[in-house]
């Protein structure tokens, strides 16, 4: 019988919902990371889930079922233990007589039909589902093990909470880090990351407790934490994933890890401060199966995007993207080389830490404390012959010369500031001591952008803001009344914050000659925007509003991304 890979890639051929060369792609990432082909399909954007799972659906005889909107009953526990339905990606539904329903990644693993039913004494009638829908199904359903785990953590943690100290102490603590509880509680704060799309853990020592915190969607949440005295044996179990040195406590140490996860592995950037209290860890999840590096997929406007490709098209001059940390500057650059490669280019790029892998383009890492700085890594990549050149930052006058010099000697130079809008890093790079005439002849482009979540699709309700605020922002309609927008009640698949995901909202500020003359004067960045805005520049706050009558966030989160400006702005 045809496994249910083969099943699936002949029923989205012939439905017409995904050509051949994106199909080739899903299989050969699944090849390379290990994924399943719904999940590699779902997230590049080339099927959207309900059409993915009304195809397999429909092809394959099998009902879909949501098991977000489902009771479980939780007798049905005994039936199949928490270990095989995360083997199998199975969970129990409903049990009529000698019949039990469960939902099903893959209802074609006859294997796991075969177990399941020998092990019952049961018929299985097997229903369709998400892997998703699975994985946070048993979380609920059974529970995380992880409060078995900390009980047993607090029935073994030694009293006091001073880590230990001298050769013994850490030898002591090297044992500790092999521990079961410690190592299965390690490796629940970093699967929970992964499965919550954080993008940052947070071990956080205080005088008594430890906080344990996650950056979702830009926005940190309080997770479980281990009780006080195991602190510094956790801290070291992280440290020897890193091969780090367990027995330094008063020098920071960075480092970094894999750690594989549902057949994938995930990156972890590790960074550890000696705080007060302990060892304070934040670890960065690099999650490459999450990344999307498609420009059009980014949430930029059609005509953003057009500006944006045709600047990158050109065979000189400079990009610059704009915004706080963690406004996905650095991924709206890797989009762009996407976009640009070619067997023809040649790409080097210079970052600090090289954060993701790209195929056919050549990434240094800087390393400061030998001396290879953003500048100086800059004059050897200008020998290499580059015809693209990525520089991750601009954080000094020097940086921001030779990437200037680069741009002006008939290189294409892609790199980052952090400005708060679009407008005043012009300012910023004059600020720094570049002329504004050097600005003129090589800046093409600038990208000002943020991230705001969007409103979760299965909790999603309507609603009309208030009349006065909605006249404020310009969202009546032609008769007068307020818009409809969303809002997210908040439900399990997005853990009750009525948000999953992010998406940019931008300002692209295009150097036409008018904005090259106020540069060459030293306008003010207020006069740079109204001019930019006269010919079209929506601001951040004007395109954060649109995707909310759109319906992809709501008001509140586009307040909160756009808090420096002003309603009107």
């Amino acid at each position: 019988m045809p496994s249910l890979t083969e099943r699936l890639t002949q029923l989205l051929l012939s439905r017409h919902l995904i050509r051949q060369d994106q199909l080739e792609e899903a299989l050969a990432l699944q090849r390379a990371e290990g994924q399943s082909l719904q999940r590699i399909l779902v997230e590049r954007g080339f099927v959207k889930a309900p059409d993915l799972l009304a195809a397999i659906s429909e092809g394959l005889g099998i009902p879909p079922i949501s098991l977000t909107r489902l009771r479980l009953d939780p007798a049905l526990r005994g039936l199949i233990s928490r270990e095989l339905a995360a083997q199998y990606q199975i969970v129990p539904v409903a049990c009529i007589g000698q019949t039990l329903t469960v939902a099903m990644a893959d209802p074609l693993d006859i294997f796991a039909l075969d177990t399941i039913s020998t092990m019952t004494g049961l018929t299985i009638h097997p229903m369709l589902t998400t892997s998703q829908d699975i994985r946070e199904a048993i979380d609920q359903y059974y529970g995380t093990g992880v409060e078995e785990t900390l009980r047993e953590m607090a029935r073994t943690a030694p009293s006091g909470a001073a880590a230990p100290e001298g050769p013994s102490e850490v030898e002591q603590l090297l044992r500790q880090t092999q521990e079961a509880p410690v190592v299965k509680f390690t490796d629940f704060l970093l699967t929970k990351a992964i499965q919550l799309h954080a993008s940052d853990l947070l071990i956080e020592p205080r005088e008594k407790t430890v906080r344990v915190r996650y950056r979702v969607d830009g926005i940190l949440q309080e997770s479980e934490a281990p009780p006080r005295p195991l602190h510094a044996a956790i801290v070291s179990r992280i440290k020897v994933m890193a091969e780090l040195n367990i027995a330094e406590r008063r020098l920071p140490q960075d480092g970094h890890f894999t750690f594989r996860v549902d057949g994938r592995l995930i990156d972890f950037r590790v960074s550890i401060l000696p705080s007060s209290f302990g060892g304070h860890v934040c670890l960065r999840v690099l999650d490459k199966g999450e990344v999307r590096l498609e420009l059009g997929t980014l949430g930029f406007s059609p005509k953003e995007l057009a500006t944006m490709t045709a600047c990158a098209q050109r065979p000189h001059g400079m990009i610059l993207s704009t915004g706080p940390t963690g406004s996905g500057k650095t991924t709206t650059l890797y989009a762009f080389l996407k976009l640009i490669d070619s067997p023809e280019k040649n790409i080097v790029t210079v970052e600090d830490p090289v954060e993701f892998d790209l195929a056919g383009i050549n990434q240094l890492n800087t390393k400061a404390e030998i001396g290879l700085t953003f500048a100086g890594a800059l004059r050897s990549i200008l020998r290499q012959d580059p015809d693209v050149i990525m520089v991750g930052e601009i954080r000094d006058a020097d940086a921001a010369d030779m990437a200037i010099k680069a741009a002006l000697t008939g290189h294409l130079v892609l790199t980052t500031l952090h400005t708060s809008s679009a407008a005043g890093s012009v300012i910023r790079l004059v600020n720094m001591g570049v002329e504004p005439f050097l600005i003129n002849s090589c800046l093409t482009v600038v990208i000002g952008q943020r991230l705001i979540r969007r409103v979760c699709r299965k909790c999603a309700e309507p609603y009309r803001p208030a009349k006065g605020l909605a006249a404020t922002l310009g969202l009546l309609d032609e008769r007068g009344e307020a818009l409809e927008l969303v809002r997210g009640r908040g439900c399990r698949a997005c853990f009750q914050s009525g948000y999953t995901g992010r998406e940019v909202i931008a300002e692209v500020l295009l150097m036409t000659p008018e904005i090259r003359e106020l540069v060459l004067r030293r306008a003010t960045e207020r006069e740079i925007e109204q001019v930019a805005r006269a010919q079209g520049m929506k601001t951040l706050r004007e395109d954060g509003l649109a995707k909310a009558v759109k319906h992809i966030s709501t008001l509140e989160e586009v307040f909160r991304a756009t808090i420096g400006g002003s309603l009107e702005s």
